[in-house]
């Protein structure tokens, strides 16, 4: 689905979709369930809905549904309509307001207040998450590093959601392609872009300029169908299957890595299984990934992982992938590995690159 923009902050996420409108405007009234009007005149699209943000909402919709159906973190998602060619006053009804959507022309002072009203979670995002969540919504390319993101004013501490009653939402496809609405009228709106380009050199102002407001916006409607997500990763797409998590972290694990955890233990293991394809043939990847006590514990036991022949994590079968292709690392208190396996049968090194990217995958619920 292409959009104009999604804006990724530490306190929640703004999907910014454009409308244009036939010509300037000194006010515009812009409800999400009635007619929309243009200085007193009734505004109809080329289709002839009297609403053009109707696949705005939509488009924020499927971005949470997707960050859902992916069990990354939970973050607010919100929609900015961005209106033009001008408009100088919006007139919103309260209750839109509240269901954490904002008709706007982008400008960095609408865009930066916009922010500040809708970016309101109480649990921010870390850097570490912000790359999940990116390789989640990209389909192409590769994420920045969390090394990135950090400089932009993202938090290098682990948020420890174990405890968090969250509820997981049905997996959901992203609609078909949505195009912009575009209105009749005389003009077209070359600002567009700027806008969605404003809005992403801002990231690095509004993660530092946010204030800590507690007041979360109201959630997206949940998704209602069933059908599988994908996260891509340097290009390569991965379909996940199942996720598990475990307190009990000696009882899943083997060889030297188990003798490790018998005498340090673990707080959590997440894992979670995927499957890709490699020139055409089939591959199963597992994700594990062990949350220790502190940072030192990490290093103590990735120093374990890395010999070889030290061990590993089973299967959520309950059994270890044999001679599969392996990739492991540690960041603050986490422990990361990753194995894949051709489908079916044992890995080989073909498969340490899809390892090696198996390491960004999220292995959270």
């Amino acid at each position: 689905m292409p959009l104009d923009a999604i804006v990724v902050l530490p306190k929640g996420v703004l999907v910014i979709v454009g409308v244009d409108l036939p010509d300037p405007a000194l006010k515009l009234e812009a409800p999400l369930g009635g007619q929309w009007t243009i200085d007193g005149w009734p505004l109809v699209a080329q289709d002839g809905a009297p609403n053009p943000a109707t696949e705005a909402v939509a488009a924020a919709t499927a971005v949470a549904q997707r960050i859902q159906a992916m069990r990354a973190e939970p973050l607010p998602v919100s929609t900015v309509v961005a209106v033009g060619p001008f408009v100088d006053q919006v007139v919103q009804p309260t209750v839109d307001l509240n269901r954490g959507v904002r008709v706007l022309h982008p400008k960095p002072s609408t865009l930066l207040s916009a922010a500040r009203e809708l970016a309101t979670s109480t649990v921010p995002c870390t850097a570490d998450h912000a790359v999940k969540l990116l390789a989640i919504l990209q389909t192409t390319g590769t994420p920045p590093d969390a090394r990135s993101l950090l400089s932009e004013g993202f938090s290098d501490a682990v948020s420890d959601l174990a405890s968090a009653n969250t509820m997981l939402i049905p997996k959901a496809a992203m609609r078909p392609m949505l195009s912009r609405k575009r209105l009749p009228g005389k003009l077209t709106w070359p600002y567009l872009a700027v806008a969605a380009v404003v809005a992403l050199i801002l990231v690095g102002w509004l993660v530092v300029a946010l204030p800590g407001d507690d007041k979360p916006a109201d959630a997206t409607p949940a998704p209602t169908s069933t059908q599988p997500t994908t996260v891509v990763v340097d290009g390569t797409t991965f379909v996940p299957k199942e996720m598990k998590k475990d307190q009990d972290c000696q009882s899943q694990a083997f060889g030297d890595v188990k003798a490790w955890l018998i005498a340090n233990d673990c707080g959590v293991l997440l894992r979670a299984t995927y499957e890709t394809s490699v020139q055409g043939k089939a591959a199963t990847v597992l994700v594990a990934d062990m949350d220790l006590y502190d940072a030192p514990s990490a290093k103590s036991l990735h120093a374990v992982v890395v010999l070889p022949g030290s061990g590993g994590v089973h299967g959520l079968d309950g059994k270890p992938l044999e001679n599969a292709a392996f990739a492991n690392g540690t960041k603050g208190s986490h422990v990361t590995l990753a194995f894949a396996v051709w489908s079916g049968g044992a890995g080989d090194r073909t498969l340490d690159p899809i390892a090696k990217q198996a390491l960004r995958l999220p292995a959270t619920r």
